[in-house]
């Protein structure tokens, strides 16, 4: 098969729907997965491409080992290619119309507690230096805010204010978000430690050597700090986003506010939050309630 089809198809997603390269490198690498796969199948031609070879795409993907959630992505890749496909008349029948792909359980999204967060411990591993100061807010910043790692570390000092930061999210879509007058000193005496070490940056993250920050230093900080005072198995940028959705909605937080604060194109992806604020409730209701008070 002429991988020109894919290439445009990458072009197509980049351009117009505006995807993020992480996302855009995940469907390449589904989709060069599936054409490899098709090569095995002595299938030369995209209109070739039927049902049966899909499912068995399917099979062989679950046999490897991968999870049903895995196996729904790569169908999902799979899908959207050849609506793409047939919308540009390369091909005359989608073949992963049919397809149903595997049910997934639904993974709570894990998060730390304020105990853990507010601990003497955890407040305790950040020194005076420029990345003891600089480390420590990272972690505060995504946790007051909820910001995506990419987020994060495209933040621009242009983009700060007194009471908000502007951050530029998916699809290029920006929005604005409150911030504390302790978050705002707290940033403020960040940047003067900035222009004394002489490292003021058009980024607000910058190493000591002036150049931007880079994902994995932040996965490798948080799981430092935080995996040394928290239970929770993988301590990640993500995780600290899952925190402040969750202790938001706690503390009374309505969906529609904690969507527009994440970015959330959607509810859907908002509720997912829920879980943990019904475990609040039900305790709010057995301290509170008088039958729920007697059964104690």
């Amino acid at each position: 098969m002429t991988p020109f089809f894919l290439v445009q198809f990458l072009d197509f997603l980049e351009v117009e729907k505006r995807y993020s390269s992480h996302t855009i490198t995940a469907y390449k690498k589904d989709l060069e997965q599936f054409l490899d796969f098709t090569c095995v199948e002595n299938v030369n031609d995209l209109e070739d491409v039927n049902f049966q070879n899909v499912r068995a795409w399917l099979v062989e993907i679950l046999e490897k080992g991968n999870s049903n959630r895995t196996a729904a992505r790569k169908i999902s890749s799979l899908r959207v290619y050849f609506k793409w496909l047939l919308k540009e008349g390369f091909v005359k029948d989608n073949p992963v119309s049919k397809i149903k792909a595997p049910k997934q359980s639904k993974r709570l999204p894990s998060f730390f507690r304020e105990s853990q967060l507010d601990s003497v411990d955890f407040q305790e591993m950040f020194d005076d230096s420029f990345e003891g100061v600089r480390n420590k807010l990272i972690i505060e910043l995504l946790y007051q805010t909820g910001i995506r790692l990419s987020e994060l570390i495209n933040l621009k000092v242009k983009n700060l204010a007194d009471d908000k930061i502007k951050v530029l999210g998916k699809r290029n879509k920006e929005r604005i978000i409150p911030i504390s007058n302790q978050l705002n000193i707290f940033i403020k005496s960040y940047l003067n430690l900035l222009d004394n070490e002489g490292l003021i940056n058009e980024y607000l993250f910058v190493l000591k050597n002036g150049k931007k920050i880079y994902p994995k230093l932040v996965y490798r900080l948080i799981n430092f700090y935080l995996g040394n005072v928290t239970d929770v198995d993988k301590c990640s940028p993500h995780v600290l986003r899952h925190t402040f959705a969750t202790h938001m909605l706690n503390n009374g937080a309505g969906l529609e506010t904690l969507k527009d604060l994440l970015g959330h194109a959607n509810l859907s992806a908002t509720q997912v939050y829920t879980h943990n604020t019904f475990s609040q409730l039900t305790n709010i209701y057995s301290q509170t309630h008088p039958r729920g008070t007697k059964n104690k």
